[in-house]
């Protein structure tokens, strides 16, 4: 049955944290010993080169994949369904029913997770997509479908959202249009765990940063900490080891 989350984390606990996490496949470690703690109320911006483990380093906080070594925290707490129904997530991309609008979209995911028609109502204008109720996804511009998958992880208004490049295929308008959205839900003491590839559009949304290169965290904290020159790109450059222009889109 749907409710309501409970009040927001105002304390310094870690509304995530990983210890020693690690995920090893066959032939390679994704994910090696990575211990990240993510503050209330902000926007971490989990940055690295394409294949550098954020994606599996996401899906192991989700319980999405087995770690093979280390531990999830949520809140305070060791792992639970229970807790992970406080977080909101849209992994792998937008995935939708083509024939259905927005709304129909969002009231499937509504029934399933037991919530009201209200809650679908409150996201669509969220996101602002609630006049796009009549149009088929199917036809959707990119941006409209990223502002739809944001809407299926606000379902049921959780206190963390979890999001894996977001900002793929948007133009200057989307990204600055998701950019506010997101500080529009950090701004009631929320927090957003955002991975990308992209250095410049991290910068301009993120308060801390978790930089992560080949399965390994090689930094964690404050973004003005992490280049006090100003040079972002250069620190990133130095601190994952990649050709300059190879590993990350600069803006």
């Amino acid at each position: 049955m749907y409710s309501p989350s409970p009040d927001r984390n105002t304390e310094d606990t870690p509304v995530i944290e990983t210890r020693g996490l690690s995920k090893a496949f066959r032939r390679a470690t994704a994910v090696d010993s990575v211990d990240l703690a993510v503050r209330p109320g902000s926007v971490y911006g989990l940055l690295g080169p394409n294949g550098a483990g954020k994606s599996t380093t996401l899906k192991l906080i989700l319980g999405l994949s087995e770690p093979t070594a280390g531990e999830v925290r949520l809140f305070g707490s060791p792992w639970s369904r229970q807790a992970l129904s406080r977080i909101g997530a849209s992994i792998n991309g937008p995935s939708f029913y083509g024939h259905l609008s927005a709304k129909q979209n969002l009231m499937v995911h509504a029934h399933l997770l037991g919530m009201p028609a209200s809650e679908v109502n409150r996201v669509l204008a969220e996101v602002e997509l609630d006049a796009s109720d009549r149009k088929k996804t199917r036809s959707f511009s990119t941006g409209m479908k990223g502002r739809l998958a944001l809407a299926i992880a606000m379902l049921g208004d959780p206190d963390v959202l979890i999001l894996d490049e977001p900002q793929n295929g948007l133009d200057p308008e989307g990204i600055a249009a998701l950019r506010t959205m997101l500080r529009r839900f950090t701004d009631t003491g929320r927090t957003v765990v955002l991975s990308s590839h992209l250095l410049g559009e991290v910068a301009s949304v993120a308060d801390d940063i978790g930089l992560i290169s080949a399965g390994r965290l090689r930094y964690q904290g404050p973004l003005a900490e992490l280049a006090p020159d100003g040079d972002l790109e250069r620190a990133y450059f130095q601190l994952t080891g990649a050709t300059h222009g190879a590993g990350a889109v600069a803006s």
